[in-house]
């Protein structure tokens, strides 16, 4: 395992590490809004058995710097991207999978820089575009109810604000407080200004999804109330070459909820890939 960083397009470092064979696929995980690399848990370590993982902290977030603007504009998010794929270099055969906010990062990408490198795309619990009246960009109520508090400097507000995704990241299963913990205090150690800003933009990568040239996989719980199921179907009725998988009464940390599944079903879809 590695930890490195690289320098984007507008000086931004980001930070990411690596895990797995070195000659084995690239994927590259992408975290959602006021996450960290380290939301991913035992799913990477499973992953990274088959694969070379790449769990990057996106710009504002984890180790990688938080600049005091720029996260309105979506080259800057496809540059971080590019940038990374560029560091370990990689030119062809990528799977970029992004979790929430992460579904936007990744299309920002795609819509930026086209397929060449990639060969295949997953959106877990998640969605290509932002923005009010952007279709396929509704935020569930769990989210609606959060906001604005989870921007608040206050730590007595803020804490209260996460404190409205309940149990969304962890599901209803056997206790995951541990797991839990971790993706609240990353959560809370994102800047609040960092956590505002991601929602201060207008991106509809719609265009992009209707000439997608590569196979992708949507994964969704059917009961997620920080991305609502429709957006996920949203992405899968746009696309041409798409595979579905939407988890019964599943919510939003789909790959808390249930790990093995969750590797399982990735590396299945992987594996179909040229």
């Amino acid at each position: 395992m590695a930890i490195r960083e690289v320098i984007s397009a507008d000086g931004t470092g980001i930070v990411y590490r690596v895990s797995g064979p070195a000659d084995g696929r690239p994927l590259v995980l992408l975290h959602g809004w006021a996450g960290n690399l380290r939301n991913w848990g035992v799913a990477a370590d499973e992953l990274a058995r088959r694969f070379r993982v790449i769990a990057v902290d996106l710009r504002g977030h984890g180790y990688s710097d938080a600049p005091e603007s720029g996260y309105d504009d979506p080259k800057n998010w496809a540059a971080d991207i590019a940038t990374v794929l560029a560091g370990e270099r990689i030119e062809t055969g990528a799977v970029l999978l992004g979790w929430s906010y992460g579904g936007i990062v990744l299309s920002d990408y795609l819509t930026a820089y086209g397929t060449a490198a990639i060969a295949g795309v997953i959106y877990c619990s998640s969605q290509a575009g932002i923005g009010r009246g952007v279709a396929g960009a509704e935020p569930g109520p769990a989210m609606q109810k959060a906001i604005p508090d989870v921007f608040e400097e206050s730590a007595g507000k803020a804490m209260r604000g996460f404190g409205a995704f309940g149990s969304a990241n962890t599901g209803h299963a056997r206790d995951k407080g541990v797991d839990a913990q971790r993706l609240f205090g990353g959560s809370l150690s994102t800047p609040p200004r960092v956590r505002k800003a991601l929602f201060y933009r207008t991106t509809d990568n719609t265009p992009m999804l209707r000439t997608l040239d590569v196979p992708v996989l949507v994964l969704h719980g059917t009961a997620d109330p920080v991305v609502p199921l429709a957006n996920g179907e949203y992405i899968a009725e746009a696309a041409a070459d798409v595979r579905t998988s939407y988890w019964e009464n599943s919510q939003h940390g789909l790959f808390i909820e249930d790990p093995a599944r969750f590797a399982g079903e990735v590396t299945a879809f992987i594996d179909t890939l040229n």
